[in-house]
């Protein structure tokens, strides 16, 4: 594996935070570089050149396939990049990979959608929308989704797929955090009913190179 750094482009949010825990993980060497979204840096030139789509995070890496240089937008397509490049966090055996995948994209087509749009109404548009009907949507969709990940984690033995921490972990626990550290609504959902996710998380964000992970690019 060469020693060139990936140039990570991002900011700790929870979709950042996913790459920078992945980057300390997996031990590979990487130059952060803090796209301050809410200062709009994600829409200059130079951004959109690795990132059409205006969002964090992105890669560049200097030695992708090939030893052709590689840019990787999308939070989740950098997971599955790294953890085939590293060798590490993502099953080669084949039904242990798919069901690494499966729940990688459970993270990225439902929680963090969800979970951000509830994080939206709940926090930051409170004085935009005085219909509860949005908050209680997400507020519900939410609770339902831990609840999945609650039993997932009880019947695989503490981390989401059976083979052990991987990148689907890496992927969702910085979002479930995120409810209680940014959006302030341990309360509102009841996280501590869910004794199985709270565990997790715990074991996760505990791990010395995922709570370094966690702080690259700190808002």
């Amino acid at each position: 594996m060469s020693a060139n750094p990936i140039e990570l482009y991002s900011l700790a949010t929870p979709n950042g935070q996913k790459v920078g825990v992945a980057l300390e993980e997996m031990e590979l060497p990487y130059n952060a570089h803090k796209i301050n979204i809410l200062e709009g840096d994600q829409f200059t030139d130079k951004f959109k050149s690795i990132n059409p789509n205006s969002k964090i995070p992105a890669i560049v890496d200097p030695d992708g396939p090939g030893g052709k240089a590689l840019t990787v937008f999308e939070s989740g397509a950098i997971l599955l990049y790294l953890a085939e490049k590293s060798g590490k966090f993502l099953s080669q055996d084949p039904v242990e990979r798919m069901e690494c995948l499966q729940w990688l994209f459970f993270q990225m087509g439902g929680v963090g959608p969800m979970f951000g749009q509830f994080g939206h109404f709940f926090k930051y548009a409170t004085d935009k929308c005085d219909h509860p009907y949005p908050k209680d949507r997400y507020l519900n969709e939410t609770r339902r989704l831990l609840g999945v990940i609650e039993k997932q984690l009880d019947a695989s033995g503490g981390f989401l797929c059976q083979s052990g921490y991987s990148i689907a972990d890496m992927a969702t626990f910085p979002w479930v955090m995120c409810l209680d550290m940014f959006y302030n609504a341990r309360d509102a959902l009841s996280l501590d009913e869910f004794t199985a996710v709270t565990r997790w998380v715990t074991t996760c964000s505990s791990r010395p190179k995922a709570a370094a992970g966690l702080e690259v690019c700190s808002i």
